[in-house]
């Protein structure tokens, strides 16, 4: 079982099309970032309201509505879009199972319970860990790293794909692409 959800991996990959380096702030419906790469737009959709909440997108009302960044990807890390998606939430749960060993009757000694579990002192310095690397890594991190693989037209093939489908729902279909 994974510990941060496939709706961390939809909205990371949603949002780095809204922050894209040097193509300037972008703004789109979850739906059309939704179909833009074939996951479900309902999901999308509830993922954006836990992201606004957030602070983390600010929405456009209207035909032209969509979403924006609510500040700059510089200042989003991966942290604050996996507290908004998935939750702050424990790596571990430990269960003191500690005291439950057969050999203490019932009442286990002093030592054996005392201080934090050894094995949740591991994963706690593991969550500390990767909260840490999650924090130290910004949108605009990401977008810089995924540009950097893509052929330079593509950003202006998305722009265009969602500039026409922006264009479509106000009913500009006549215009030229």
């Amino acid at each position: 079982m994974a510990h941060i959800s496939t709706g961390v991996e939809y909205g990371l990959h949603c949002l780095l099309y809204l922050s894209e380096p040097g193509a300037g702030a972008r703004e789109a419906s979850a739906k059309d970032l939704a179909e833009l790469q074939g996951v479900p737009v309902e999901y999308v959709a509830k993922l954006f309201t836990k992201l606004s909440r957030a602070g983390i997108v600010a929405a456009t009302e209207g035909v032209r509505g969509g979403f924006r960044l609510a500040r700059p990807a510089a200042n989003i890390s991966v942290l604050d879009i996996v507290n908004a998606i998935d939750g702050e939430k424990a790596l571990f749960d430990c269960r003191e199972i500690r005291g439950n060993c057969a050999v203490f009757d019932d009442k286990p000694p002093a030592w054996a319970t005392r201080g934090v579990c050894s094995i949740h002192a591991v994963m706690l310095d593991a969550e500390k860990r990767m909260n840490e690397a999650l924090a130290a890594h910004s949108l605009v991190d990401l977008a810089t790293r995924t540009a950097e693989k893509a052929p330079a037209a593509f950003g202006h093939q998305v722009v265009k794909w969602l500039a026409h489908r922006s264009a479509n729902r106000r009913g500009d279909s006549g215009s030229s692409n």
